[in-house]
């Protein structure tokens, strides 16, 4: 044993000369290897995306890999050595659980790189996507909780309290549950949307009366773009539970209408002919669906339905409020008699005491 500080400093100066070489070696290492990967690939290849992603994390790991072979490596007499390696483990725990989460991500880049959006093949591309994001989010937690326990075992007290613990998992599972049971739905939720696929990450939705697009998907919600830029977050499980409707589940092209009240003396055949009119200069129709008809009529006018297509929501948005605008336009210039308007008939009546 050593009977002075300055006797146990002497001690670890060898081996904390070793570690500072070996820490430093990794790291020049390490460095080395990221240099050559990003000079010799391009930006979009799969190794210079996992690197980007991951090498800050692989960097710090294979460090303190060094570290600990170092330490483990040193003379078992040394002062506080137990307590250095306990460190250094649990940091090195913590460092590869890290670049595991990394990597797992990295994966799931690669893989999205490797799927591109390409014309025609959108719905195969959002598809993987989607998938890839729910599993990679899983992993995730997985990763993190297994690192969580194996980090918490390098405690004894910690090792004491499970062991306390397994003899009451009856009622503390029960409990657990009960907790959970929220979190635990949403991940299950999450998992049946990523197998079954109901919507994709750029889908657009209708939820709750909101048209909206799917922006973000993670393991326990869904951030929904509504279409005056707000957010809309909606916990998985809400889907599973309750219907709504996706509007680019299949292809992205629609139908829609614009209604419009006339009075029942306009004729109906210059409308359509308008119409088509209005259709085939704008650069929104699609060149599909074109109708004119009468659809309701009540006491006072009668509803016109002009249905048309468009290649998407977007679209189709703004051509039914262009062809609204144009067929009013049209009525008010050509036919302004037929607007419209509250009819009221005057009765005279005798004056019976005339």
């Amino acid at each position: 044993m050593y009977s002075t500080l300055e006797e146990g400093v002497r001690a670890w100066l060898n081996t904390a000369g070793m570690a500072l070489f070996a820490v430093f070696a990794a790291y020049l290492f390490s460095k080395l290897v990221v240099f050559l990967v990003n000079r010799f690939t391009e930006s979009t290849s799969v190794a210079r995306v996992f690197f980007d992603v991951s090498a800050r994390a692989l960097v710090i790991s294979l460090c303190l890999l060094a570290l600990n072979g170092v330490l483990e490596a040193a003379p078992a007499n040394l002062p506080m050595l137990s307590a250095f390696q306990k460190i250094t483990t649990l940091l090195l725990i913590i460092s590869l659980t890290w670049a595991a989460v990394r990597c797992t991500s990295s994966i799931g880049e690669v893989i999205v790189k490797l799927n591109p959006v390409l014309e025609g093949q959108w719905k195969r591309a959002r598809k993987v996507e989607t998938q890839i994001r729910f599993l990679v989010r899983g992993l995730n937690i997985v990763i993190i909780l297994l690192g969580t326990g194996i980090a918490l075992m390098t405690f004894e007290s910690v090792q004491q309290i499970g062991a306390s613990l397994l003899a009451s998992a009856g009622v503390g599972g029960v409990i657990l549950g009960f907790a959970a049971r929220p979190v635990l739905s949403n991940l299950l939720a999450g998992m049946q949307i990523a197998l079954t696929q109901p919507f994709r990450i750029d889908d657009v939705l209708r939820v709750q009366d909101e048209w909206c697009w799917v922006e973000e998907v993670t393991a326990t919600y869904v951030v929904l773009r509504v279409w005056d830029l707000r957010r809309l977050v909606v916990p998985l499980q809400w889907f599973i539970e309750n219907p709504f409707q996706n509007w680019t589940r299949n292809s992205a092209d629609l139908l829609g209408s614009a209604l419009i009240w006339v009075d029942y003396g306009i004729p109906i055949e210059p409308l359509r002919v308008e119409f088509l009119r209005l259709l085939k200069a704008s650069s929104s129709w699609d060149g599909g669906t074109e109708s004119v008809q009468v659809v309701d009529g009540g006491e006072k006018a009668m509803q016109v339905r002009f249905l048309m297509s468009a290649a998407d929501s977007s679209t189709l948005w703004n051509l039914r409020c262009e062809i609204r605008e144009g067929i009013i336009g049209f009525i008010q210039s050509n036919y302004p008699e037929f607007l419209p308007r509250h009819r009221a008939q005057m009765l005279e009546f005798s004056d019976s005491n005339s």
